[in-house]
């Protein structure tokens, strides 16, 4: 069977989609005064440059996208914000990113090993902008995330990097897709280093923190994608955070490239709430714990909080729990019954060394949330960080986290 061309698929007509800002509606108007920080920003999403640059795409290139975007005349959900543009085409968030990443793609396919491994990489970081922030119910999204998937399978398929696919059970009959990358030391199994993510990331968006942090280190790599997102979007988010990571951390010692005496997790903001959760129910299988930014109390229990933060996060959060609507007052009941401390874990002592990063001036993860998780540990550390340069920052963040857990991974 002749493969359709990507072109063609990617931009074939489609019927007018639902704009990912209106899938999670208010159910009434905020009083003056008591809105989210980024209501009246020029830009719905959160945008993250440093981020995505050190998944590989040049400042440049993200500002020719931005700028394809800001200056479409199409009409918008919100006139106010420039990523808002409605219907799959032109100035179309979705639309100009998954454009960015046919082109890459596209040149992919021209080429021969290692240089069509990095142009697939390139288009994969592409499409997991264009489906950000991943919320349920936004087909387009769904779309780009497919094919940004598509594209990191194919590219690793041609990479140097040895990268396994396991198709791992989780309950009821049920299976999950996970990617394990092993480094280039032979010796094998490997000490590993099980990523938690955020909820607005897919799992490959790690692949460069493999390459140039853990994989020098000799430390293998486990993602998967948090619930309700990626590969793992038939389980809604709850309560039980840590329930899908669990099911698979169980199951690490039949898996032959993992040393499974020596496991570590790695979370990042919402995923460092999975990753402290494992520290108490399954301090037998761990060695240590690192958390980034977490969000484990403070935000999930302080309305305050919450109201300052970006409108899009909450949407996000909303979008987690399987609702099509935003109200308040009642998502910060719902997440207060997500705070750790609530729950009666963070605040005990748990023998797993426990690391936690706080960079100042986040409005995510104040300096009282990775003290609450310093205390909680009878070995816990605690890195702070000032929060410019922020590329230096983030940089820093990551070296010193990932000699951390080489160091725990790899002592007696």
């Amino acid at each position: 069977m002749q493969k359709k061309n990507l072109s063609e698929e990617l931009f074939k007509p489609r019927f007018e989609h639902p704009e990912t800002s209106t899938l999670v509606q208010p159910l009434c108007a905020p009083a003056a005064g008591t809105g989210h920080s980024a209501t009246t920003g020029l830009w719905y999403r959160t945008l993250l440059p440093f981020h995505w640059h050190f998944r590989g795409v040049p400042p440049l290139e993200t500002k020719e996208v931005l700028s394809r975007i800001a200056a479409s005349r199409l009409t918008r959900t919100s006139e106010q914000q420039l990523d808002t543009v409605r219907g799959y085409r032109n100035g179309n968030w979705i639309y100009e990113w998954s454009r960015q990443a046919a082109l890459w793609q596209e040149r992919a396919l021209q080429e021969t090993a290692a240089d069509a491994a990095a142009y697939g990489l390139h288009a994969a970081a592409l499409f997991s902008i264009a489906a950000y922030p991943h919320l349920s119910g936004d087909e387009l999204s769904d779309h780009a995330q497919a094919l940004g998937y598509r594209a990191f399978e194919q590219a690793m398929e041609r990479s140097a990097t040895c990268v396994k696919k396991l198709n791992l059970e989780v309950g009821s009959g049920k299976k999950v897709m996970a990617f394990l990358f092993l480094p280039a030391q032979a010796g094998g199994p490997y000490p590993t280093v099980m990523m938690c993510g955020g909820l607005d990331t897919l799992q490959y968006d790690h692949f460069h923190l493999f390459k140039q942090y853990l994989a020098p280190r000799g430390l293998a790599m486990l993602t998967l994608d948090m619930p309700s997102v990626g590969y793992s979007a038939r389980w809604r988010l709850t309560q039980d955070t840590s329930w899908l990571h669990q099911q698979v951390l169980q199951q690490l010692a039949s898996i032959p490239w993992i040393d499974s005496r020596r496991v570590a997790l790695w979370g990042h903001r919402f995923g460092a709430n999975v990753a402290v959760r494992l520290a108490y129910l399954e301090s037998a299988r761990l060695r240590a714990v690192a958390c980034q930014a977490p969000i484990v109390h403070s935000l999930l229990t302080d309305p305050l909080l919450q109201r300052q933060v970006p409108l899009m996060f909450m949407d996000m959060l909303a979008s987690r729990l399987g609702k099509n609507y935003r109200d308040d007052s009642m998502l910060a009941n719902e997440l207060s019954a997500f705070s750790l401390k609530n729950q009666g874990l963070l605040g005990r002592r748990t023998t797993v060394p426990l690391l936690s990063v706080s960079v100042a001036e986040d409005p995510f993860s104040p300096p009282s949330e990775s003290e609450l998780i310093r205390r909680s540990s009878s070995a816990g550390q605690m890195i702070s960080l000032s929060a410019h340069p922020e590329m230096t920052c983030w940089l820093k963040c990551l070296a010193q986290t990932s000699n951390w857990l080489g160091q725990q991974l790899k002592g007696s």
